[in-house]
């Protein structure tokens, strides 16, 4: 349970669906609601399947290009903190995606691997967290957690999805904002957790 649990609050604070909500609210304005519900399932699922292959792949491309795990570990909590700086600085939470990718993504069929799955639900910092999650100690047992931890982010994804036309209208830009600050402050903690344990690590070694 501490597995799983230390899983779902890690990488659900650094997903931070609630970002996506902005954009998948514009890319979606003139679909039906049977259709919105389809992208954001394959959204989600999309967002499993990447996550399963930085953690249980990234590993083996880490030591293909003979990279330590402690400096992966370093770039990643780097990143993060980067992300949660821009979520922190009031103006400065500068959105995932471009406005030309956002303007080529609105004459898309198909937006629910890029840019919905890919770069706003599962991009560097999650790839970073979850290739990070990987150790030899871990059990099958610990592995099958650990997916389930990504299906469980990805199903609050999807809830936070479905719901963000009232969740924007309930919260408002001053509760967004709000809310973009408390997951920039979680996201800056991880951040900072993740560079102290790899420079111990490396100090160690």
């Amino acid at each position: 349970m501490e597995i799983l649990l230390a899983t779902f609050t890690t990488l659900f604070s650094v997903v931070n669906p609630f970002g996506a909500m902005p954009v998948f609210l514009t890319l979606t304005e003139d679909d039906t609601p049977s259709h919105r519900a389809q992208i954001g399932l394959r959204a989600c699922i999309y967002m499993v399947g990447v996550l399963s292959v930085s953690f249980f792949a990234g590993q083996y491309v880490l030591n293909f290009f003979g990279i330590n795990i402690h400096h992966l570990r370093i770039a990643g909590g780097i990143l993060l903190m980067r992300s949660a700086f821009d979520l922190l600085t009031p103006g400065g939470n500068r959105a995932k995606v471009s406005e030309a990718t956002l303007e080529e993504s609105m004459h898309k069929e198909d937006i629910s691997f890029t840019p919905l799955a890919m770069p706003m639900l599962s991009g560097p910092g999650s790839m970073a967290v979850c290739i990070g999650l990987f150790t030899e100690k871990l059990t099958y047992l610990d592995m099958g957690l650990i997916f389930f931890g990504f299906v469980l982010v990805a199903a609050a994804a999807y809830i936070i999805l479905m719901s963000s036309l009232r969740l924007t209208r309930f919260l408002g830009r001053p509760g967004m904002a709000a809310l973009a600050r408390i997951m920039g402050f979680l996201t800056l903690a991880i951040g900072v957790n993740f560079l102290a344990t790899a420079i111990k690590a490396l100090f160690q070694e």
